[in-house]
């Protein structure tokens, strides 16, 4: 389960963040006050109308700017939007090793190039249209934004695992089309193209062939108010980035996937096609950094077989694994959510027991150890007493 660190593995360990900020400053302004003692607000400030950063010449996306000015220090919440990158960015750095930064330019360069040079097949894929992508139960589900709608279209069959129907067939026949039809150039043009993931030898990143600005919006407008009702915990409600991607498994393409997390908060699955046998998925509990490789429980154990056009909704940290596609050809789409906030939160905090079960189950024993230890000492104490 060890992997090599690029942006969007599977891993088990603390996952960077992908990106790299630079920001030109102004000479002519007076230099700030050290912020290096700063800290990020545990709650965010919901009066505060935060800037937009979508003119500036930025390497993290404009979007996660603006999600994070809300958890600014009261007292930066006034400074010039230069001052305020400039620590935010730093913050967002520190998910990034320094000997990693010329990797993700090279990585941007690569993206460029194919952007540059690929015709997309179907360009109203490229937007998002709610109507023709998503079944209507879903849209409505959305539209009202509470968690009874929400539940009205899920089951959870198993605890932190949320399934439902998504995608209209019709989108996700362009989609699939659409992926053939970028394999198909990569093959013409000789193109060597990055996998999504170590762990995967087939696949696409949609993100680089230009669908990323679409699957921000299935975040931001879909995933993330599902998120925040269920997910919040592990920020849920601040999703702010994601890494998109298609995996291909049966004959001639991967056969399964091995136990692993994912390098994500919430992470999306949904089956676009084709025809297929076998490829379940299967869960074995939510487990922070320190507990990732712990036993798992009857009650955490589940597995989920995959129905075209129907998502699987789970915490990145959700262990689970894929068997082997026996016949058939199986296309899924992955979107992993991430949380900038969040993962900068989790640097303070010691108990994870709100979604880690191995923790949970750590605090009821301590819990159960001292009602234990009261109730002896008060019997001690009433024996003394009585003698």
């Amino acid at each position: 389960m060890s992997l090599d660190g690029r942006p969007g593995d599977r891993r088990e360990g603390p996952s960077p963040v992908t990106g790299n900020g630079v920001v030109l400053e102004d000479s002519n302004r007076p230099a700030l006050a050290p912020m290096s003692s700063q800290r990020l607000r545990l709650i965010p400030n919901k009066d505060h109308n935060p800037d937009n950063y979508d003119d500036m010449e930025l390497d993290f996306s404009p979007s996660i700017f603006t999600s994070l000015e809300r958890f600014l220090p009261p007292s930066m919440l006034g400074m010039p939007r230069y001052d305020k990158v400039k620590f935010m960015t730093e913050i967002l750095l520190k998910y990034l090793p320094h000997g990693e930064r010329n990797r993700v330019q090279k990585h941007r360069d690569y993206r460029q190039k194919i952007i540059s040079n690929y015709q997309p097949l179907h360009r109203e894929l490229y937007s998002m249209h709610p109507a023709t992508t998503f079944v209507t139960p879903f849209l409505k589900a959305v539209s009202d934004n509470t968690e009874e709608s929400f539940r009205r279209i899920m089951s959870e069959p198993s605890p932190g695992v949320f399934t439902f129907e998504m995608f209209q067939p019709q989108f996700c026949e362009l989609l699939l089309s659409e992926v053939e039809n970028f394999e198909k150039w990569v093959n013409e043009a000789k193109f060597r193209i990055m996998r999504p993931n170590t762990m995967n030898k087939y696949g696409a990143v949609l993100d680089d062939f230009g669908l990323e600005t679409m699957l921000d919006k299935l975040m931001e407008n879909f995933i993330r108010p599902i998120s925040k009702v269920f997910f919040a915990e592990v920020g849920g409600s601040t999703l702010d980035s994601h890494h998109g991607f298609v995996v291909e498994y049966g004959e001639d393409r991967d056969a399964d996937l091995g136990f692993h997390v994912d390098d994500s908060e919430v992470t999306l699955n949904v089956c676009l096609g084709k025809q297929f046998s076998g490829g379940e998925l299967f869960f074995r509990g939510t487990r922070c950094d320190k507990h990732v490789n712990s036993g798992s429980h009857s009650e955490e154990i589940f597995d989920y077989s995959h129905v075209p056009g129907c998502a699987v909704l789970h915490r990145g940290r959700h262990r689970h694994g894929a068997r082997a596609t026996t016949s058939g050809h199986r296309i899924n789409l992955l979107l992993w959510c991430r949380s900038s906030v969040f993962r900068e939160m989790k640097k303070y905090q010691k108990d994870f027991s709100s979604w880690c079960g191995e923790c949970l189950r750590e605090k009821k024993e301590r819990q159960r150890m001292s009602i234990r230890a009261t109730k002896r000492e008060l019997l001690r104490r009433e024996g003394e007493s009585t003698a």
